[in-house]
């Protein structure tokens, strides 16, 4: 359960998939770190883990433990 002063994790939206959560996403958001002088994600595999990170910010209540 989140802490009331808190946004996230949302719950996903009652679809079979979540529609917001494209690879359009991903793609942006590694294009923002890479602009903010993080090395570039090229590699499919760090796709991948950029994406499950993400989507457990974003959903999982499991992500909360660590803090």
């Amino acid at each position: 359960m989140r802490r009331v002063d808190t946004q996230y994790p949302v719950d996903p939206t009652e679809d079979a998939e979540e529609p917001r959560f494209t690879f359009g996403l991903i793609r942006d958001v590694a294009g923002l770190l890479a602009d903010k002088g993080y090395p570039k994600v090229e590699n499919s595999q760090d796709f991948v883990r950029l994406q499950q990170a993400l989507y457990e910010f974003l959903y999982s209540t499991e992500f909360w433990h660590y803090f």
